[in-house]
């Protein structure tokens, strides 16, 4: 009965397809998934079993109470949301009280999240560590396309940027072609991608530069997880750049098949660190 216990999962899902990947994957893994949908995020396709709202999170606590859950995971794009806009229950007080105590910036928010809710009982767990297979799992060139010296010398610029700004809390991602072109802040990692497009769109000559999007150091990577996608790739060819270097094992790589033949199009490289 405890084994079965055990695989009892309550997935919180935000925007876009990542819950849906997400869900399927656990599933496959022999899960069994609680879908609760975070209203005005989560996509209608994806039939949740129940809906709150931000703030609301006193009725699913009791509904997974009710059915022996006490793993949760989160995954789904909510943005940089305004704490002023939630309408906290009576149970999610106690969670946000603890949350502004001991926030300090973005990453501390969720590590404090995260603490909250493991004194009241329950597990969160990284959705890239129950099903790896939506992460690059393992390191190296992912694509067809190798990076040469140069995009070699500008990957180890990238990271050890990336690292840089991520150690201050300022964001993951960063764009360097010999010099650094753009550093993710409060936009994203998206809008950060879609100025270096509109900056390069007359480059002449070949693409050179990378993109970097890496895990900041203390991130905590159970509520707060970097992810590609096929977009991504898209952008960066559009912004006349070689190649992405992301981490492996956490990022979210959304429909990781169609990423890399996006990517071999493209004849863009992908490389895991």
């Amino acid at each position: 009965m405890k084994q079965k216990s055990d695989k009892k999962i309550a997935l919180f899902a935000g925007a876009l397809s990542l819950p849906f990947l997400t869900r399927d994957a656990l599933r496959r893994r022999g899960w069994d998934v609680y879908v609760v949908g975070l209203k005005n995020f989560y996509d209608p396709k994806l039939n949740p079993d129940l809906v709150i709202r931000l703030g609301g999170a006193g009725r699913a606590a009791r509904e997974c109470r009710k059915r022996g859950i006490r793993k949760l995971t989160f995954v789904g794009a909510l943005g940089h949301v305004n704490l002023s806009d939630i309408r906290p229950d009576f149970w999610s007080l106690g969670v946000l009280f603890s949350v502004l105590k001991h926030q300090r910036g973005y990453d501390s928010m969720a590590v404090a999240f995260n603490k909250a809710l493991e004194k009241r009982g329950y597990e969160i767990v990284a959705a890239q560590d129950v099903a790896p297979d939506l992460t690059f799992e393992h390191s190296g060139i992912q694509t067809k396309t190798k990076p040469t010296r140069v995009d070699a010398a500008n990957i180890e610029r990238a990271v050890n940027v990336s690292h840089t700004i991520g150690v201050e809390d300022i964001g993951a991602s960063v764009v360097v072609d010999k010099q650094v072109i753009a550093v993710e802040a409060a936009e994203g990692t998206a809008r950060m991608l879609d100025r270096v497009v509109e900056m390069r769109k007359n480059k002449r000559g070949r693409a050179s530069g990378v993109f970097a999007k890496m895990t900041k150091p203390g991130q905590d990577l159970r509520i707060d997880i970097p992810a590609i996608g096929v977009d991504t790739v898209r952008a960066v060819a559009a912004a006349h750049l070689r190649g992405i270097v992301v981490n492996a094992k956490t990022c979210f790589v959304i429909d990781k098949a169609a990423v890399i033949a996006a990517a071999d199009k493209a004849k863009i490289f992908i490389m895991a660190v």
